[in-house]
C-alpha cells in the first residue's frame, strides 16, 4: 500500500498520555467509518498538518525537516501515511468505498442500535435502570419526595451529553425536573419528544433528522414520521442527507435512554435532530441569516405550534471543553476555572432569558477557545420555545479529568411556559 499525496480526513484529535509514545495524539473518526482510533506520537503533528492532499511524501519530509530542524525521512512519512490509510483515516478512494458500504447498510436498517450501551452506560436493562434511579435521579429528587414548588408546565429541557458515569448528577437534575413535570398537570397529552443533539462529526447540512426507531436497553422509541415529513417538506435542503451521522452519535442516544426510563410503558415518539449549523458556526453567523437553517427552524416552529401541548423539546448539550486534552498548553488554575464559570454563566443567562441571537453571539465570540459544543442544539431549542417561556438553571458543573486536569462543563436547564 502506497499513498502518494496523503490527505487526512476531518477527525477528532485528542491529546493523551500513552504508554508507548508518551505524549500522543489520538485520532478518532466521529463518523464511525474507522472502527478504532489511531494513536501517534505528538511529534507527528507537523507531519499530519501537511497531509492535505497537495504535497507528496518527499515534499512533506523536506518541509517538516526544514521547519522543525530535525531530519525526517520520506520512509517515516510513508509509513505513517500507510498506517492511517489502513485505518481508514485518510480521504482516499479506499475510504470512500468503505463509507458507501457502511452508509448504505445504516440507511437500509429500520432500527438505530444503541451504539454506546455497555460503554458510556450499562448495557444491562436492570443495572441501567438502577443506576439512573440511584446515581442520577436519586441525588436530585426533592428530599422526602416533596415537590420543589407548584407544578409548572415544562416546554423544554437542556441536559448534558457526557457519558452517564461522569455527568450522573447533571442528568439527575435535568430529568428529575422532567419527571416532576410529567407527573404534574399540563403534560398529560405529551406524546412526542423532539431530541436535539450536537453532531461531533462534520455535517454537510445545517440539520440531520433520523427516521429510525432508537433502540435502548430499556425499550425502543419510534420516530414521529408525520412530524418528520413536515420538516422535510418545508426545509430548503434534504434533512436526511446526513442521517448516517446519527449512527454513532451519543448526544441524542443518551437523552433517549432517560426519556425511555421516565416514560416506562407510556407510549411516545421521538424526532431525533442533529444540529450542526454547518457554515453558521464556522463563520460565527446567526443561523437566522442562513436560508437553509432558517427554513428548518421555521418548519420546526410551525410543527410544534401545530401540536401545542403534545410535544416537549430536549437538547443534549455540553458547554466548554478546555485543557491539555483539547489542545491547550496547561490545565486551568483556580482563577481560570472561576473565569470559565463566569463565562459559562453569562451564556446560560442568555439561554434562560430566551435570547437566541444573544446566546449565539455570546458563545460564538470565544468558540475557538472555550469550545462550547452545545451551541447548535441550545440555539435550536431557544428558537423552538414559545417567546413567553422562561428558563431556570437547575445545575452547573465542571467535570475535571483527575489525571491531566482538562475540563468539560455542562448545565441542566428547565424551560417553562
Amino acid at each position: 500500500m502506497s499513498v502518494l499525496r496523503p490527505k487526512l480526513r476531518a477527525l477528532e484529535v485528542v491529546v493523551i498520555q500513552d504508554e508507548r509514545h508518551g505524549r500522543a495524539l489520538m485520532l478518532r473518526d466521529t463518523e464511525g467509518i474507522a472502527p478504532s482510533p489511531v494513536v501517534v506520537p505528538a511529534a507527528s503533528s507537523a507531519v499530519l498538518a501537511r497531509f492535505d492532499g497537495r504535497r507528496s511524501i518527499d515534499e512533506i519530509a523536506r518541509e517538516v525537516s526544514r521547519s522543525t530542524g530535525q531530519q525526517v525521512d520520506a520512509a517515516h512519512v510513508s509509513r505513517l501515511a500507510d498506517e492511517l490509510e489502513r485505518a481508514w483515516m485518510l480521504d482516499s478512494p479506499r475510504f470512500h468505498a468503505r463509507r458507501r458500504t457502511v452508509v448504505q447498510s445504516f440507511d437500509a436498517a429500520s432500527i438505530r442500535m444503541a451504539a454506546h450501551a455497555g460503554g458510556a452506560y450499562h448495557g444491562d436493562r436492570l443495572r441501567l435502570a438502577d443506576f439512573i434511579e440511584r446515581q442520577c435521579l436519586g441525588v436530585a429528587r426533592p428530599q422526602g419526595g416533596a415537590p420543589r414548588g407548584a407544578p409548572r408546565r415544562m416546554v423544554g429541557l437542556c441536559a448534558p451529553h457526557m457519558d452517564l458515569w461522569r455527568a450522573a448528577v447533571g442528568y439527575g437534575h435535568a430529568y428529575a425536573a422532567l419527571e416532576q413535570a410529567l407527573n404534574g398537570p399540563g403534560l398529560e397529552e405529551v406524546d412526542t419528544f423532539v431530541l436535539l443533539g450536537t453532531s461531533h462529526a462534520p455535517m454537510r447540512r445545517p440539520y440531520a433528522v433520523c427516521e429510525k426507531t432508537f433502540a435502548t436497553p430499556l425499550g425502543p422509541l419510534d420516530p414521529d414520521r408525520e412530524m418528520i415529513a413536515e420538516l422535510a417538506a418545508a426545509s430548503r435542503f434534504d434533512v436526511h442527507e446526513d442521517q448516517y451521522l446519527h449512527k454513532n452519535e451519543h448526544s441524542i442516544e443518551f437523552q433517549a435512554v432517560f426519556v425511555r426510563h421516565l416514560l416506562g410503558d407510556r407510549a411516545a415518539r421521538i424526532v431525533p435532530i442533529l444540529c450542526g449549523l454547518s457554515d453558521c458556526q464556522a463563520r460565527r453567523r446567526d443561523p437566522a441569516q442562513d436560508d437553509g437553517a432558517e427554513s428548518f427552524l421555521q418548519a420546526l416552529g410551525d410543527a410544534l405550534a401545530k401540536r401545542r401541548d403534545r410535544v416537549l423539546v430536549i437538547a443534549g448539550a455540553d458547554l466548554a471543553h478546555v485543557g491539555p486534552r483539547f489542545g491547550d498548553r496547561a490545565p486551568l488554575d483556580e482563577r481560570q476555572r472561576r473565569a470559565l464559570r463566569d463565562r459559562d454563566l453569562a451564556s446560560i443567562e442568555r439561554a434562560t432569558s430566551i435570547d437566541p441571537p444573544g446566546f449565539f453571539a455570546d458563545v460564538a465570540q470565544d468558540l475557538g477557545t472555550r469550545r462550547v459544543c452545545g451551541l447548535g442544539p441550545i440555539y435550536t431549542l431557544l428558537r423552538a420555545l414559545p417567546s413567553s417561556s422562561r428558563g431556570e438553571m437547575l445545575h452547573y458543573e465542571q467535570c475535571i479529568d483527575p489525571e491531566e486536569g482538562s475540563i468539560v462543563s455542562h448545565t441542566s436547564l428547565g424551560f417553562y411556559g
